[in-house]
């Protein structure tokens, strides 16, 4: 196989030469494992990868020789190891060690979930969380992914952009509906960007998911730029949820939280 595939997208094939496409399709082949799709046949992992069966089943092969896939013999799935892949990030991000005790301070204090992400292209990914009951049809935990534009955490990092970045951003990013609340217009969403901005903290309401409303506010660094976000998480509209106005229980709380976190990542040099 060539390093450099000139069927391949220009877009995915960078500076010529530069290009390691096999590599990049050992990591499509990985990503195609999710919590909807945690063990497939080689025939799903082709069909959801792009890939020839054959191609699929070299890679397949190449990755459960290294350790990082098993099968009983018709199905495939991840291995451990591929925490593996994260570790080297995670261990030198000092935030999740230090956003830790100020969620776990926070989460005692609002008596609900609270967590930290960073923004990954059009993504957040969660790094640190603190958990006190499942409030969504799908299990967080560190490495989650949701669409930014849906969520309290993505609204903040997403404002903490430059006028650039979020120009590019709301030019690009498929802003995809998924409840009745989302919102998908980019102007409405460009709107709601200066606000938070302004403001300093985010609130979404029912836009990731119906019964589940979080707010957000932004960590910085020692420049001042933002880097993470945490939030708070909380039911409504359903059994067992939050009592009071978040704006005035929670958002005070979280604010002081974020402004410890920054400080702490400051203190570090970060």
């Amino acid at each position: 196989m060539t390093e450099q595939d000139q069927t391949a997208p220009a877009g995915e094939r960078g500076v010529p030469g530069q290009f390691v496409q096999s590599l990049a399709r050992g990591l499509h082949v990985i990503t195609a494992f999710d919590d909807r799709h945690p063990r497939m046949t080689l025939s799903d992992v082709a069909r959801r990868t792009d890939l020839t069966r054959a191609t699929a089943r070299r890679f397949l092969l190449t990755l459960e020789e290294l350790g990082y896939v098993r099968t009983d013999g018709r199905l495939f799935e991840l291995t451990p190891k591929v925490l593996q892949l994260g570790f080297s990030y995670l261990s030198s991000l000092s935030l999740p060690a230090l956003a830790g005790p100020h969620l776990e301070a926070l989460s005692e204090q609002v008596e609900e979930s609270t967590s930290a992400s960073v923004l990954d292209g059009s993504d957040i990914v969660y790094v640190a969380r603190v958990s006190t009951h499942r409030i969504m049809t799908v299990a967080i935990a560190v490495g989650t992914r949701f669409p930014a534009h849906a969520t309290s955490m993505g609204r903040v990092l997403l404002a903490g952009l430059d006028a650039d970045q979020r120009a590019e951003y709301l030019r690009s990013a498929r802003l995809e509906r998924l409840t009745e609340h989302t919102l998908t217009d980019p102007r409405a969403l460009e709107a709601d960007l200066r606000r938070v901005r302004a403001q300093g903290w985010a609130l979404v309401d029912q836009e990731l998911e119906i019964g589940l409303r979080s707010v957000a506010a932004p960590v910085t660094d020692r420049s001042g730029r933002v880097v993470a976000a945490v939030n708070v998480s909380m039911r409504v509209g359903m059994p067992g949820a939050s009592a009071g106005d978040p704006v005035d229980d929670v958002v005070p709380l979280l604010l002081e939280c974020a402004r410890r976190i920054s400080a702490d990542l400051a203190a570090t040099g970060r």
